[in-house]
């Protein structure tokens, strides 16, 4: 744990000071990569943000405006539907992607133009409960 930062130090004085006293205790010896140059990346300037979502296993449909990421959702909310077994559960997962399309239709558009009508829940519950039927 590093020390307070005293009172009428600038905040790069005490910094350099920790990076130096870190140095002095060699605990930036033998560092894997050391020596060797930063590897080139050729990957743009959000190329970490893609590399950390790679690593992290996240969508990245959550970076995009809504715009483009409710009818991403919304494509996929089939393959979701057809593993569900209960019908509050199928309702709850219509009603969610449903609200935020509502509000962002409510809301200034940012991004480009949200092409995307609110959706029929009762027709997706229906199709839903009607697919349960002919698969049984």
């Amino acid at each position: 744990m590093t020390e307070r930062k005293p009172p009428g130090m600038s905040f790069d004085t005490w910094v350099e000071r920790q990076i130096r006293r870190a140095v002095e205790r060699g605990e930036f010896d033998d560092l894997p990569g050391a020596g060797k140059p930063l590897p080139r990346r050729n990957d743009g300037e959000l190329g970490w943000v893609a590399r950390k979502l790679e690593k992290e296993n996240l969508d990245a449909t959550a970076l995009l405006p809504p715009s483009l990421a409710l009818p991403k959702e919304v494509e996929r909310l089939p393959e979701r539907l057809v593993r569900q077994r209960d019908e509050r559960e199928v309702r709850r997962l219509v009603e969610a992607p449903d609200e935020r399309i509502r509000r962002a239709h409510a809301a200034p558009q940012v991004g480009p133009l949200l092409r995307l009508g609110p959706l029929d829940i009762e027709a997706v519950v229906r199709t839903w409960r009607e697919s349960r039927r002919t698969n049984r």
